[in-house]
């Protein structure tokens, strides 16, 4: 049978970047399979599904564990020195979504429960295409959102999110002339949306609290003719935000003239430390003798698509600091990757 090692080593090997991750699903499924998964199989989405059940009486709880099997770009050549494994997608999300496979393998699963594990393709992506098409398909009594949290903490909430397109062309003119340049324009967009975020944040303290902005992309173009200026912005969104009034004021700041794009809008999310999943989690934990923390992360995660649906209890785990994410440093310590392991099979085992 193939080891916990394995799998994570094999399935980080693999590339899989958001809109490719054929192979990773086929290799995960696969794995599911030699691991003793009753069904493992490739969705028509692309995601990689493996179900374990205890049907001797009629199921009652269904487990949904939903990670992602893709991943951003970057090369990371992928080796293990001293215990650590270095590889994109390791921590981001590989690592949890190996941890699923392995804790429910070897959980030993009540009667009337299921546990299924899904490695959903293009979260990394503003899509979310695999956690939307399976949204439908399960009704989950728990869900886990495999995301790092280092091995000893969940996370209870993320910050929801809006991305904002911006584009501005004009007729070339002199740059000693009256007239503003594009990219003059652009700017000035950007300082209003800053300025009202500053105005927003003013009276609060935690950053899941707050609007939290980014500039994403930012070029100017010209053709000699005419010049023109592009402005992505990502903004981080705390709970209970007016996303349309919002929206209504970006389109006034940006006025007639410029081209203005929101998309990839979600809400944010928050769960709490009193629900069943959550108290699982907390026993197998000083069960090990550490004090669990509790988290609430200031980006998105599929959680942020599913539980408006689902409204079961969540929380997100997955060995690996968050820190991490995206880095050029990108790396799981093995060790923390077996414990995370062993704590979420106890989960499972006493579901």
């Amino acid at each position: 049978m193939i080891s916990s090692t394995d799998v994570i080593v094999e399935l980080v090997r693999i590339k899989s970047l958001s809109g490719n991750e054929g192979e990773a699903s086929t290799y995960l499924t696969n794995a599911m399979t030699d691991l003793g998964f009753g069904h493992a199989y490739v969705d028509t989405a692309g995601n990689a599904i493996g179900i374990r059940e205890n049907a001797s009486v009629p199921i009652e709880r269904e487990i949904v564990m939903l990670g992602h099997i893709d991943t951003v770009p970057g090369e990371i050549p992928v080796r293990i020195e001293d215990g650590i494994l270095h590889g994109r997608g390791s921590v981001d999300a590989k690592g949890p979504l190996a941890t699923f496979v392995m804790a429910a393998a070897q959980a030993e699963i009540r009667p009337g429960t299921r546990l299924v594990v899904i490695g959903a393709v293009e979260e990394e992506s503003a899509t979310s295409k695999g956690a939307r098409h399976v949204i439908d398909k399960y009704k989950p009594t728990w869900c886990i959102i495999g995301e790092p949290s280092n091995w000893d903490a969940v996370t209870l909430g993320y910050k929801g999110r809006i991305l904002i397109d911006y584009t501005y062309r004009q007729e070339m003119s002199h740059t000693a002339g009256a007239v503003l340049g594009a990219a003059e324009s652009g700017i000035a967009f950007y300082n209003r949306v800053n300025e009202y975020v500053e105005q927003f944040n003013t009276d609060k303290t935690r950053l899941f609290d707050q609007l939290l902005p980014s500039v994403r992309d930012i070029h100017t173009d010209s053709d000699g003719l005419y010049n023109s200026i592009y402005v992505k912005l990502g903004i981080r969104l705390p709970p209970g935000f007016d996303i349309a009034a919002f929206e209504a004021q970006v389109r006034e700041w940006a006025g007639d003239a410029a081209d203005i794009a929101l998309y990839g809008f979600e809400e944010a999310y928050q769960s709490t430390r009193k629900t069943t999943l959550a108290r699982a989690f907390h026993r197998a934990l000083l069960k090990r003798g550490v004090r669990p923390r509790y988290k609430l992360k200031t980006g998105t995660s599929d959680m942020n698509v599913v539980m408006p649906i689902w409204d079961c209890p969540v929380v997100a785990y997955g060995p690996g600091d968050s820190a991490l994410d995206h880095t050029p440093h990108e790396h799981l310590v093995l060790d923390e990757y077996l414990k995370a392991i062993d704590v979420l099979t106890d989960v499972l085992s006493v579901s």
